[in-house]
């Protein structure tokens, strides 16, 4: 692999260990800030929930930037909001200005999650185009465990240790920031949407150094007539668009209907309805960490291997056995077993979903639609995300855990069944292969 490649494709995929970091990172001052201001719990929620819904909004708007920009400028820019809302938060004096700037970083999270691994793809040769895309869910992963280790070694710094927690991040963010500007513009991009045939051919060329003019001019070739044949003189909400509009949709959908977030997020509550309640932390924090981050190595490992088909099936599996397993477990009050398949349930995640969905989705849209088809799909994940988060505690107060796990258990199922009937798989073939692939007019 070029050398080039891979140096580009960690930059921007450092985005993703950003998203990671602000998404944990309040867990560790989040009690504080309640005690601070003396915030009702509506207010705290409000509060902590602040960046989610940036995330939606991030994820709606993320496409126009990054088609009426470019991706180098959209992904410089995610660098320079997430250092304004990680600074500000930290000198918030009431909460109003924290959830602001908690709104500000989910925006730099939503748009992060179309910019980055729609560029990652754009420059990725397609035999390792999954491992690279997937370098962004990977970091991901990684900040979450940097933020809960972060907050472990501030939390000595004393009444003000809330504001360390949530002002550290600026540091990874000057850095990100800095290297973004080095990396060059996707030559996609200055073709499609630009219509800079030198400048792609420069980009091009420090892509492949060893590949010939004719060669760099062929493939630039095949690039602007894939992109003039899907011309924005048609439209996205096309028929000729429809398969990868429900690819990107019903993946989306389903990642969260899984129910992921929700253990994430309240695994404490999951493990006190089983009398685990002293170790729920520990097993949040540190084994859910630690067991989403070798699996989601493991599905990097894979991906370009078995292909993004086959790690949906495999993690699909995966899902229903453990979700089934643990509401028998509600069921039959056979309480004993509900971490281990909780560990299973998030292995089978991050093998199969959490390293599919946003390569899957960054391949699937041609040149000219790919940043709406990115932000389509990013958008649908979130505002999923987002309702889930929110009514999951009302979900297990007002039925038993038992047919909450049943009906995760059950969409898995309807996963399994789309994946197998609908899902082609895309390993190995280039972006213009794959529009042909699915019919794309």
């Amino acid at each position: 692999m070029n050398a080039r490649l891979f140096l580009w494709s960690v930059v921007s995929a450092l985005a993703g260990f950003l998203f990671g970091f602000d998404t944990v990172v309040i867990s560790g001052a989040e009690k504080t800030i309640q005690e601070l201001w003396s915030l009702t719990p509506t207010m705290h929620g409000l509060a902590m929930g602040a960046a989610l819904w940036g995330t939606v909004m991030g994820s709606l708007a993320g496409s126009w930037p990054t088609d009426r920009f470019g991706r180098k400028a959209t992904l410089l820019w995610i660098g320079v909001l997430f250092l304004v809302g990680s600074l500000w938060s930290a000198l918030a004096t009431e909460v109003y200005s924290l959830m602001l700037a908690r709104f500000i970083g989910g925006i730099a999270i939503g748009v992060s999650t179309v910019a980055a691994p729609l560029y990652i793809s754009e420059i990725s040769p397609p035999g390792s185009r999954g491992r690279l895309a997937g370098m962004f869910q990977f970091n991901i992963v990684f900040g979450i465990l940097v933020a809960f280790l972060s907050n472990y070694l501030l939390a000595r710094m004393g009444a003000d240790a809330w504001r360390w927690m949530l002002g550290i991040m600026a540091v990874p963010s000057v850095v990100y920031t800095m290297a973004c500007s080095v990396i060059p513009e996707s030559p996609r991009w200055l073709l499609s949407r630009k219509g800079d045939r030198a400048g792609a051919m420069a980009v091009l060329k420090l892509m492949s150094p060893d590949a010939t003019d004719a060669t760099l001019q062929a493939q630039a070739d095949v690039m602007t007539a894939h992109a003039e044949e899907a011309g924005d003189s048609r439209g996205f909400w096309r028929r000729g668009m429809r398969t990868p509009i429900l690819i990107a949709l019903l993946v989306a959908f389903f990642n969260q209907l899984s129910g992921i977030n929700a253990v994430l997020y309240f695994a404490p509550r999951i493990f006190e309805l089983t009398g685990l309640g002293k170790s729920a932390a520990l097993l949040q924090s540190v084994g859910i960490g630690v067991t989403n981050l070798v699996f989601t190595f493991a599905g990097l490992w894979l991906i370009d291997r078995l292909g993004r088909r086959t790690l949906l099936i495999i993690g699909s599996f995966g899902y229903i056995a453990s979700l089934g397993l643990c509401s028998w477990a509600f069921f039959t009050e056979h309480f004993a077993i509900v971490p281990a398949c909780i560990f299973a349930f998030i292995a089978a995640h991050a093998i199969g979903q959490g390293a599919v969905i946003w390569v899957l989705i960054s391949e699937i849209f041609p040149d000219r639609f790919r940043a709406m088809g990115q932000s389509l799909g990013s958008f649908t994940h979130w505002i999923f995300a987002a309702l889930l988060t929110t009514f999951f505690p009302k979900m297990v107060t007002s039925f038993p855990p038992g047919y909450v796990f049943l009906f995760f258990c059950f969409m898995m199922v309807l996963q399994l069944v789309w994946v197998k009937m609908m899902v082609p798989e895309t390993k190995g073939r280039s972006l213009d292969e794959i529009q042909s692939d699915l019919g794309i007019e």
